[in-house]
């Protein structure tokens, strides 16, 4: 999978935001295959128009790394998926609530080109994400 690093240096290569569509369509087909089992109501990120599932995998300790999956039934989400998963993924949960993900989105130049209901979703995915990292570090 693509860091969020290599995915901005991407799209700086790419002028055109078609193919800057196509590319996240591709991030999106890159993904890991996303388990029929995770496909649960638990997992699913309400507030998003397509179907969205985020599955959460916590490692040990007080400020534990946190490993996502996601997946999506609709093509350019998947990839809006995958830019979360490189942006977040891997990270320990403090790291993650000192992301400033809306700053990481205008720096690609999403913030302008995506539909009102695709940045709602997106937005949806960042507030359960970060309630994951949130809970991860509440004492037991």
């Amino acid at each position: 999978m693509a860091s969020i690093d290599t995915i901005r240096d991407d799209f700086a290569l790419l002028d055109e935001w078609e193919d800057r569509y196509r590319y996240i369509i591709e991030l999106g087909q890159n993904l890991p295959p996303f388990p029929e089992t995770a496909r649960v109501d638990a997992n699913k990120i309400s507030g998003c128009v397509s179907q969205v599932w985020l599955e959460t995998r916590r490692g040990p300790g007080a400020d534990p790394v946190i490993e996502f999956a996601g997946d999506s039934d609709a093509h350019i989400v998947r990839g809006l998926v995958a830019i979360m998963l490189a942006l977040f993924s891997g990270r320990r949960a403090s790291e993650i609530l000192a992301v400033d993900a809306e700053a990481a989105l205008r720096s690609l130049g999403l913030d302008e080109h995506l539909t009102p209901q695709r940045a709602n979703g997106l937005r949806s995915m960042i507030r359960r994400i970060r309630r994951e990292a949130e809970e991860a570090l509440a004492p037991a």
